[in-house]
């Protein structure tokens, strides 16, 4: 199969090489010039993934036209807020009904729009068939080989079996779902509530306090789903309850970090300089905080990253807000 990843960050680098080692005619591409001579000449991308050979039959080129050539198979993995720009500068390249698989969490800020809800507005013209890739999946322990499962959305179910089929691995197991929706969700909201526990765990509260922002978290998660008509049970699965645990826990999480350094005093600004790769969690909670308005669900944990993110609020402050809220069941 002939596969296009769009994309040359950690994430759509692993999924190029893993495609590659698994026998696919396997395209990245990458943006940057130095990056496609990098691994062209060294078989390494050393900036996202240092140390670690790439297959020597993944081809990597700066030009979309002869990496889309001929693929009916497109993986787009770059961040969410810019996949609309990178829907707009492949889809003269693309053919009818072409298969987009979405590697990206998040909610476009402009719009509100889900992952979807992007592609099917940018690509309205060529009719994808779209699908959702999430699940708890460290692009620095795939490319290791470590095993983890993972969940492929898509409504069209003989399009999702080979994806499903293209992708699976000794280490990496598909499973397949119809819910777009809920996977999609799951991926983007998770981020939020990850910043949320760095904060908490920067503040030196313990497991308990993890345990139950997961938890309050996960439920946050399943009442946004549920008012925008994903199914609830979606979120106890791997794309909701695996990669929420999995980025609230993980060292690797770059969300978890911003709420880390949050909670000891730095400012927001300065710790995205410093980060190699993008948090998507941060533009997510402007989102998704303008979204439960529109919607009109309540999501306390959400409002209150928002607070320290976007209106200084001190991380102690928003800790002590959450939990003297007005009792209420579970």
């Amino acid at each position: 199969m002939k596969i296009a990843v769009i994309g040359g960050g950690s994430w759509g680098t692993t999924l190029a090489d893993m495609l590659a080692k698994n026998g696919h005619e396997a395209r990245l591409w990458v943006r940057e010039q130095t990056v496609m001579h990098e691994i062209r000449t060294t078989r390494e991308n050393s900036w996202y993934l240092p140390g670690r050979k790439l297959s020597d039959t993944l081809e990597v080129s700066t030009d979309a036209a002869s990496v889309a050539d001929g693929a009916k198979h497109f993986i787009f993995t770059v961040p969410s807020q810019f996949i609309r720009n990178a829907y707009q500068r492949f889809v003269k390249y693309l053919p009818k009904n072409p298969v987009i698989i979405c590697a990206s969490k998040g909610i476009e800020l402009d719009s509100l729009m889900t992952m979807s809800q992007v592609c099917d507005d940018a690509l309205a013209a060529i009719k994808p068939r779209f699908a959702m890739l999430s699940g708890p999946s460290f692009a620095y322990e795939v490319i290791r080989e470590m095993p983890t499962a993972v969940t492929l959305a898509c409504k069209d179910k003989k399009a999702g079996k080979e994806v499903q089929e293209a992708l699976s691995t000794p280490y990496f197991r598909v499973y397949t779902a119809t819910d777009v929706r809920g996977v999609e969700l799951g991926g983007a909201i998770k981020n939020i509530i990850a910043i949320a526990a760095g904060v908490a765990d920067g503040l030196g509260f313990g497991g308990n306090a993890r345990a139950a922002l997961i938890t309050r978290g996960l439920t946050e998660m399943s009442r946004l789903g549920k008012a925008m008509g994903a199914d609830r049970q979606t979120f106890m699965g791997l794309s909701g309850m695996g990669d929420l645990v999995l980025t609230c826990t993980g060292d690797l999480s770059r969300n978890r970090q911003v709420g880390l350094r949050l909670a000891k005093g730095q400012k927001l600004l300065d710790i995205l300089a410093e980060m190699k790769m993008v948090a998507e969690g941060v533009k997510t909670t402007e989102a998704v905080y303008a979204l439960r308005q529109k919607v009109g669900v309540e999501m306390p944990v959400t409002e209150q990253v928002y607070a320290i993110l976007y209106q200084d609020k001190e991380p102690g402050q928003a800790v002590y807000d959450l939990m003297t809220r007005t009792l209420k069941d579970e």
